[in-house]
């Protein structure tokens, strides 16, 4: 007698009995008594039984029925004869039903069992047992033997004075039977009035009320237990095989409930991920809807200072307040991913968010935002150049407008004098001459007047916020100017009449006048110039204004030339006075410059051309450092950006090419996010770097081609790639083990998807995915495409992903929890009704899940229908939709 190994064959025990040898007396009686109830618990259910195991078993016909009930299948019809042949055809045919189980009989005939043989009679019926009643145990991928003394273990481990080792004296006080049925129905034994030295007491009370409560016979005898050193191990096993079986609808109950919880929990999960994800969504849409109309407001500042902190902002919101919210727009998609994988996984209607609340939506939303931000940042700095521009031109207009000021107070009231009518000869001579000096002076700052003028016309041009004062200030000029000329003309008509009268002039206060005037006015334009403001913005512009500088400064020896020869004439005047004893009434009647002051402002030039020499060295400095951080930024910029692109490039490589599992592309992924954010700190760098190149106002680079946008949008999108990849692979390994898909399988469903992926973008449109299934033996129509479309692509975009096309791929091949199995579970806590009662379902699920299922289902109407009855297919509909069901 072979016994089973598990793998389909029986093999050989080494604790059977030798068929030469004869039982154990004690022990042939407790398997003769166990058998023989282990029979008559089957038999009785087609109404029969026996009494003595080798003698009803003879003929073969309570053998042949007692197998067709433990089956559930017919066996050959048996001969009804009572010769010998007719008894050993039965039992032949009883052997063979036996044989083709997988059991091969070893030393068992027919011949035996039709002669009485115990022996043989109660091997062959241990052989029964033991394919039909422990066989097909398993507990924790152990079976048979193994599987029962396991699932025994288990259940009598909480309890004091119970360890179960084997089948025979580990049973002998009682105690592991009472433990059995304790833990299955503690209501029937109180377990703790047991005493491990009264095992007559233990065994009879396990009998008893397994006999009475539990429908399990008596198969063993307390005192043949008691009395025997070492237990019949097959009688033992029989009975607790009995015990399994008894309890294992309870285990099936059980099983039920745990199926519910489970799929409830992931319902549970999903509704909290939804109500998540609207939260996200609406709290970041409010975000993008109150900073898209700050970054839209154009309305200029009047001052640098506005500005500068209105770009200060600018900075603050880059750095501070969007980086946050990038994360989270990530998130959210991640978030959405996750959980229409985990819907379709469990066969849930796809998540259609709020109206307005679409991933679509906040990707457009986010592109205003984009959009918005974009022209901000130029708008600013453009803005600050147009104020620095202003500045300039405001300060120097005050400086000509004040200069001219200077010169023309007193002039008109200087024409308007009538003092040639009282003046000798020579005095007109001199106020003619005096007048002509005036009107070459008048005409050398013609050009200012007009210089004032245009600046004027440019501060109204650039929009500046004080152009009323300054046109204001401008037209005062202008109308003096032309007053002026106007004096100028009259005085001059009025001196010329009375030239008559002059007949002297002396020539050399003439000549002084008209070579010191213009002396005058080209220092007044050095000094002018030498204190002029200047706004570069390269090294070559500095150089230019340090190449004029240097041209000028070989003027000035020319120009000391001209002061010693002015100089020169003055002094010949006061010769010419002293050698002629001439009556000066006062100084040169041509001019009110002087000497004095010629010398002056010509040591005011010498002084200036020094500090003009250290301006321009410092601004030469200023921009060297200025082309240095152009170089510093464009050096980082020139190996970051090609660096940004680089790593998008693997990144779409390793998530289209199949290298490796998906475990292998997963750590390789993580590998290139940590390497990423590893880099951060040159990114850090080149935005200080940045900063410092905004601080000085610098407006261009011409060393590289790449702005710090470029970098924050190449870096911000590179992010977004790698975690949006994981995401993909997670998702796609999340489906993997869910469907049971081998790696070959995933293997063949990413070169399919290559193929027709001619883009090589990792995504197919609609037309592509539909070449594709036909090319898999799809018979597609109009309306059958639309339909797998709306599985792959919820939302609509008409593009189908690597992780979609796997779903759908995964779900045509694979078997997963369906609106069936459900309503199968509920099927087994239910029993027989059609229907099934609250209190039920709290006594079988923890008490927030039991709520939530009868929430759902909606109250049974059948005819027989009881107070308080639900019907559970009603919950099927409610968490799958008709279309499932």
């Amino acid at each position: 007698m072979d016994h089973y190994d598990g793998e389909g064959n029986y093999m050989q025990q080494e604790d059977d009995w030798d068929r030469d040898l004869l039982l154990d007396p004690a022990w042939e009686k407790q398997q003769r008594k166990t058998f023989t109830a282990w029979c008559n618990s089957h038999l009785r259910k087609a109404g029969t039984q026996i009494e003595n195991i080798e003698e009803d078993f003879r003929d073969g016909l309570k053998l042949m029925l007692l197998l067709e009930v433990i089956s559930g299948e017919r066996l050959a019809k048996p001969e009804r004869g009572k010769m010998r042949v007719h008894k050993i055809s039965n039992v032949n045919k009883a052997l063979d039903f036996i044989a083709s189980k997988g059991v091969k009989l070893v030393s068992i005939g027919a011949e035996e069992i039709v002669d009485g043989n115990a022996k043989m009679t109660l091997g062959m019926i241990w052989t029964i047992i033991l394919r039909f009643a422990i066989q097909d145990i398993s507990v924790e991928e152990t079976s048979a033997k193994e599987g029962l003394l396991l699932w025994c273990q288990r259940k009598t481990a909480p309890y004091k004075n119970v360890n179960i080792q084997n089948f025979h004296i580990s049973w002998k006080d009682g105690l592991g039977f009472c433990a059995l049925i304790h833990r299955h129905r503690p209501e029937l034994i109180d377990y703790a009035k047991l005493r491990k030295d009264d095992p007559m007491t233990n065994l009879n009370t396990a009998f008893d009320v397994a006999e009475k409560y539990l429908d399990i016979p008596k198969m063993l005898d307390a005192e043949d237990i008691i009395s025997t050193l070492r237990p019949d191990e097959k009688a033992v096993m029989t009975y607790v095989s009995c015990y399994y079986h008894a309890f294992s609808g309870k285990q099936k109950a059980e099983t039920a409930a745990n199926r519910i919880c489970k799929v409830l929990a992931v319902n549970q999960e999903n509704e909290q991920l939804m109500e998540d994800y609207e939260k996200l969504a609406s709290d970041l849409l409010e975000w993008i809807r109150r900073t898209i109309p700050w970054l839209e407001n154009r309305m200029p500042e009047n001052t640098m200072q506005a500005m500068q902190q209105k770009l200060e902002d600018f900075r603050d919101y880059r750095r501070l307040h969007k980086p946050p919210k990038v994360q989270e727009k990530c998130q959210l998609e991640i978030n959405f991913n996750t959980l229409q994988t985990k819907l379709r996984l469990s066969n849930r209607p796809a998540f259609m968010p709020s109206e307005g609340k679409m991933v679509s939506d906040i990707n457009n939303a986010w592109g205003n935002l984009e959009g918005a931000e974009k022209g901000y940042e130029e708008w600013l700095l453009n803005e600050i150049r147009r104020l620095e521009r202003l500045d300039h031109l405001a300060e120097k207009f005050r400086q000509k407008a004040a200069i001219h000021e200077a010169w023309t107070e007193g002039k008109e009231d200087m024409l308007q004098k009538r003092d040639y009518e009282t003046a000798s000869l020579s005095e007109i001579k001199a106020l003619l001459k005096k007048h002509e000096a005036f009107e070459s002076d008048l005409a050398a700052h013609q050009d200012r007047v007009e210089q004032i003028a245009a600046i004027a016309q440019e501060l109204n041009e650039l929009d500046y916020y004080d152009s009323p004062s300054v046109n204001a200030r401008c037209q005062r000029i202008c109308d003096q100017w032309d007053a002026l000329g106007a004096l100028t003309q009259k005085r001059s008509e009025a001196l010329q009449r009375t030239e008559k009268l002059l007949e002297t002039i002396d020539q050399l206060y003439l000549e002084f006048a008209k070579r010191a005037a213009p002396f005058n006015n080209w220092m007044e334009g050095a000094m002018e110039d030498l204190q002029d403001t200047f706004i570069v913005h390269t090294i070559e512009e500095i150089q230019g204004l340090s190449t004029a500088h240097e041209q000028f400064k070989a003027t000035l020896p020319e120009a000391d030339k001209e002061r010693q020869a002015i100089l020169g004439i003055h002094n010949e005047i006061a010769k010419i006075v002293q050698t002629y004893h001439v009556n000066m009434a006062g100084t040169n009647p041509y001019t009110t410059i002087n000497p004095q002051e010629i010398n002056t402002k010509w040591d005011k030039v010498r002084q200036l051309v020094p500090q003009r020499d250290q301006a321009l060295i410092e601004e030469h400095a200023r921009q060297q450092n200025n082309e240095r951080l152009r170089r510093q930024f464009a050096n980082q910029a020139n190996v970051i950006g090609p660096w940004i692109q680089t790593k998008m490039e693997e990144i779409g490589r390793i998530s289209i090419e199949m290298h490796g599992t998906l475990e292998d592309q997963l750590t390789h992924l993580r590998q290139y996010e940590k390497s990423i954010v590893n880099y951060k700190p040159k990114i850090d760098q080149l935005e200080g770097d940045h900063q410092l190149i905004q601080e000085a106002l610098i407006f261009d680079n011409k060393h590289t081609n790449y702005t710090m946008e470029h970098i924050r949008v190449g870096w911000e999108q590179l992010l977004t790639t790698i975690a949006r990849t994981i995401n993909e692979i997670e998702n796609q390994i999340l489906t993997r083990d869910a469907k049971g898909i081998s790696q070959d399988q995933l293997n063949e469903f990413r070169a399919s998807f290559n193929h027709f992926d001619r883009k090589r973008t990792g995504i197919m449109d609609a037309e592509d995915f539909k070449t594709c299934l036909i090319s898999m033996g799809y018979n597609l129509g109009e309306n059958e495409f639309s339909r797998i479309m709306s599985i792959v692509d919820p939302n609509r975009m008409g593009i189908v992903t690597f992780q979609a096309f796997i779903d759908f791929m995964s779900r045509e091949t694979a078997d997963t929890d369906t609106a069936d199995q459900v309503m199968a579970s509920f099927k087994v806590l239910a029993g027989d009704k059609n229907y099934i009662l609250a209190d039920e379902l709290r006594r079988e699920l923890p008490p927030d899940q039991a709520d939530y299922c009868i929430a759902r289902m909606a109250p049974y109407t059948g005819p027989d229908a009881v107070p308080g009855a639900l019907d559970y297919m009603s919950f099927s509909t409610a968490l799958y939709g008709e279309s499932d069901l």
